[in-house]
């Protein structure tokens, strides 16, 4: 994965980690979360995930917004720019994950890597939903 990562980098500017925050904001309806659902997604703390979107704030990727429902938590939004920084990364970055990762598969291997990644996600799913 360290090829994928360099190649994410040198071909978009982006870190894993920006690319993580501004897949999973894509994803989700209206392109913006409340700040504790996206650390909660992403798996991250929420120190860690403040440090990141500060950075990438900076860069105009994303912005924080009182959450209009309480005043109290925030929202993280995907901005134009992030989205279409986004957008133009995707496609080298697939290609990326395509050489280093899947060309070197057969079709049996690449079924395999998916049911195994299956079954982690779901124990993941489980244990999150166990401990809230």
């Amino acid at each position: 994965m360290a090829e994928v990562n360099r190649d994410l980098h040198a071909d978009s500017g982006l870190s894993e980690a920006d690319y993580e925050v501004l897949s999973t904001l894509s994803e989700v309806p209206g392109r913006a979360a409340r700040f504790r659902d996206l650390a909660a997604a992403i798996r991250w703390s929420t120190s860690r995930l403040s440090h990141q979107l500060g950075r990438m704030e900076t860069r105009g990727l994303v912005a924080r917004r009182r959450a209009p429902e309480d005043g109290r938590g925030s929202d993280v939004e995907l901005t134009e720019s992030g989205w279409s920084v986004l957008s133009l990364a995707a496609v080298d970055h697939v290609r990326s994950v395509r050489r280093h990762v899947f060309d070197h598969l057969t079709a049996e291997q690449t079924k395999q890597l998916a049911d195994i990644a299956s079954s982690i996600a779901a124990a993941h799913e489980a244990d999150s939903s166990d401990h809230p």
